[in-house]
């Protein structure tokens, strides 16, 4: 990682210092994860590796990473570690996701549950998250509490995810709750853990913790706008994946509660997946000319805005130079 330097997470390091630290972390991290998953038995330890070693983006320790740099006093040891928690954390969600949505890709390798079985890919989960706990309980009460409450946010949201909206409940507002308790919430530990380790005081700890909130959720609504707007060639995804497996995100969401929108082609096109390529292009050629798309755009950059209000509460600093640049890019990458 070099000066200057927009990595695929989006950070843009413009101070080789801090690209430096942060790239050691990393590293740092890359050897935890592979030690703590180490086993006497040989297959739990061949698929616990199995995501370790397909990489990823590491978002999580990233932020972990930055948010310790704020100060100049960072634990080293204890943030390397939070860092490998809430990575271990993240990995453990993708072995149980990969088995609730069948998958059989993930990562450009064949999903754990596809390559074994699902009780396989639910164990190996498990595993992870003991692992997690353990390395959690070396960093005190304090972080053990909040990986718990953490994890616990995790659940709900997936089991909100999975349930879907309740009987006269907003589909738009419970979309947003279960981003920001699926995804928000394990960004903002993150980042709450490597300002904890670094001395930050708690109104400082607390910005820090809503910036990771609030930009892991913008995150979330710039792929749905993505997956509708962006060709090819300019994302690197192909538009209309959550049509074709039949998942409502925001600017689906908005559209769909325009009035008349339920009898309408728009409205029957997203009853349900949608297998057939001609109808794929029909539904993206409608979103992108509905108002559903334009409200999406609204929201994210008004999440945008709520976290660099965050960020303006933490000292001028390289690291928060990294993360003003993320917020930048989330909004670029969809507009």
């Amino acid at each position: 990682m070099t000066s200057s330097e927009r990595v695929g997470t989006g950070f843009q390091f413009v101070d080789p210092v801090l690209a430096e630290v942060v790239q050691a972390g990393l590293a740092e991290v890359e050897e935890v994860l592979r030690k703590v998953v180490r086993s006497d038995f040989h297959p739990v330890m061949q698929t616990s590796l199995h995501l370790v070693d397909a990489g990823g983006k590491r978002i999580r320790p990233l932020f972990t990473l930055l948010a310790a740099q704020f100060t100049g006093t960072w634990n080293r040891e204890n943030v390397i570690k939070a860092a490998a928690v809430v990575e271990l954390t993240h990995l453990a969600t993708l072995y149980h996701d990969d088995v609730m949505d069948e998958a059989t890709m993930r990562r450009g390798a064949a999903s754990a549950n596809a390559k074994w079985d699902n009780s396989i890919a639910i164990l190996t989960g498990d595993y992870l998250f003991a692992h997690a706990s353990a390395l959690t309980a070396d960093l005190g009460v304090v972080a053990a509490r909040i990986i718990a409450e953490t994890f616990s946010e995790l659940v709900t949201g997936q089991m909100r995810e999975t349930m879907g909206p309740r009987e006269g409940e907003d589909p738009v507002e419970h979309y947003l709750k279960t981003v920001k308790e699926k995804t928000g919430s394990l960004i903002a530990t993150a980042a709450r853990f490597g300002a904890m380790f670094s001395g930050m005081t708690d109104e400082q700890t607390d910005s820090v913790r809503a910036y990771g909130d609030v930009i892991g959720a913008a995150f979330q609504i710039s792929d749905d706008v993505i997956d509708i707007e962006s060709p090819t060639e300019q994302s690197g995804k192909t538009p209309g994946t959550d049509l074709r497996e039949g998942v409502k995100t925001l600017p689906m969401l908005y559209a769909l509660a325009e009035p008349g929108a339920e009898g309408s082609r728009l409205g029957r096109l997203l009853s349900g997946p949608i297998s057939d390529d001609a109808e794929v292009e029909e539904a993206l050629e409608l979103l992108r000319s509905s108002s559903g798309l334009v409200k999406a755009r609204r929201t994210l950059d008004e999440y945008v805005d709520e976290a660099r209000a965050a960020l303006g509460k933490l000292p001028a600093c390289p690291a928060r130079d990294a993360m003003e640049s993320l917020s930048e890019y989330v909004v670029a990458r969809s507009h």
